[in-house]
């Protein structure tokens, strides 16, 4: 694989650290601050608010740069937003800095998406959008961890200007690692040109199916504290440990995704989107010990990121005028599933339906990603059956792992 992926690991190691280190750090902003802690919750949904809008915005504006220009002014804007955030005087500027260091988050995904899949041969697309996304769930097992103890001991400023560093770590990666031929956006109509790409049905149903597989993760995974604690009976001192076993599930998922996507991308998607319902469906039955509970987080992330390059490829795939801006799309659509997967989880929590009851609502969402991505598949097999009637045998790209450019 090209040594270029390592940049583009890196930088997603960043973004990843930021997105996940406020949860950890919410008591100690706080109590800074002088504010309640579900005040401070709302810096998480800044962020979570700048990925939506800026994904789409910043990838359709920026379609005719070079994607190497690109990825470092993204990263560029990703340093300032994380500076600005470890020196804001109060909380309102604090919450503009996360809102904007949330905006260049799921462009750079996007962009480097397809800037991986254009530097392999297509047998190994998959593979190479699986190794940028390593970064991000490597986050989740290390730097979100390390970044957590440095602001609960040095203060949560200077977290942020531990993640500003690792962001000029990647800028320089990017620049010195990133081709400057071949990285160039195909020649673009702008930006109704670019919009006018995801006018497809087929685009909609794989963000679609990408907002209700990853709303079944955090259907569940915004509520596994209470369900380790109150249901397996684990100290609360324990789980950092337990969430870092989340995150070596969704390491080795993603690697695992990635590597089966590329010989069949479509059955890795149902293979994944199946296997997280049950094991969300196994809930309640894996949390009645430690050592279960254990395996059921490690269970979760493996499952739910094996689904990760399948989907940000099939999004690819179906808006091949525009990959770059589907690809960030996809990004928004994460985080949307992020916010409503939380929410759903959180009405069943409401309802009194007992503490494990948000991971049975993510199951039922992951089967209703499976219907997505379902329905998704007859549409490609409607269009892809001549007017004779009889269906076409040949191989299509989303089977094969490969992109149309």
């Amino acid at each position: 694989m090209p040594l270029a992926l390592l940049a583009l690991a890196v930088g997603a190691f960043g973004i990843g650290t930021t997105e996940f280190v406020m949860m950890g750090l919410l008591p100690d902003v706080a109590d800074d601050l002088g504010i309640s802690i579900p005040s401070a919750g709302h810096l998480v949904s800044a962020y979570a608010l700048g990925v939506v809008i800026g994904a789409p915005l910043l990838a359709a504006l920026t379609a005719r740069m070079s994607r190497r220009t690109v990825l470092i002014a993204l990263m560029a804007l990703f340093v300032a937003g994380n500076a600005l955030s470890a020196f804001a005087p109060g909380n309102g500027s604090l919450l503009a800095a996360r809102f904007l260091s949330g905006l260049p988050h799921g462009a750079f995904f996007g962009v480097g998406a397809v800037v991986a899949t254009g530097m392999v041969p297509p047998e190994r697309k998959a593979r190479s959008v699986s190794l940028m996304f390593l970064g991000l769930t490597v986050a989740n097992v290390a730097g979100v961890p390390a970044a957590t103890l440095m602001g609960q001991h040095l203060g949560w400023r200077a977290t942020f200007l531990g993640v500003s560093a690792i962001g000029l770590v990647a800028i320089a990666s990017l620049a010195l690692l990133i081709p400057r031929d071949g990285t160039h956006a195909a020649p673009s109509a702008g930006l109704r040109g670019e919009l006018a790409a995801l006018r497809s049905l087929p685009v909609w149903l794989a963000l679609g199916t990408t907002v209700a597989g990853f709303g079944a993760l955090f259907a569940a995974y915004s509520y596994v504290t209470p369900m380790l604690t109150d249901t397996a009976g684990f100290a609360e001192t324990n789980v950092t440990v337990l969430l870092a076993l989340f995150g070596v599930g969704a390491t080795a998922g993603n690697l695992l995704g990635g590597r089966l996507a590329d010989h069949c991308l479509r059955g890795t998607l149902f293979g994944g989107l199946a296997s997280l319902a049950v094991v969300l469906g196994l809930f309640p039955l894996l949390m009645r010990a430690e050592w279960s509970a254990a395996l059921a987080v490690t269970l979760l992330g493996a499952a739910a990121f094996v689904t990760g390059s399948p989907l940000q490829l099939m999004v690819m795939e179906k808006a091949s005028a525009a990959p770059s801006l589907a690809s960030s799309a996809n990004q928004a659509a994460f985080n949307l599933a992020n916010a409503g997967g939380a929410w759903i989880g959180g009405l069943a929590l409401a309802a009194g339906l007992g503490t494990t009851s948000p991971a049975l609502t993510g199951a039922a969402l992951a089967v209703l990603g499976l219907g997505v991505a379902g329905v998704a598949h007859a549409v490609d097999r409607r269009r892809a059956t001549p007017s004779t009637g009889r269906v076409v045998t040949s191989h299509l790209p989303e089977e094969s792992g490969a992109l149309h450019h």
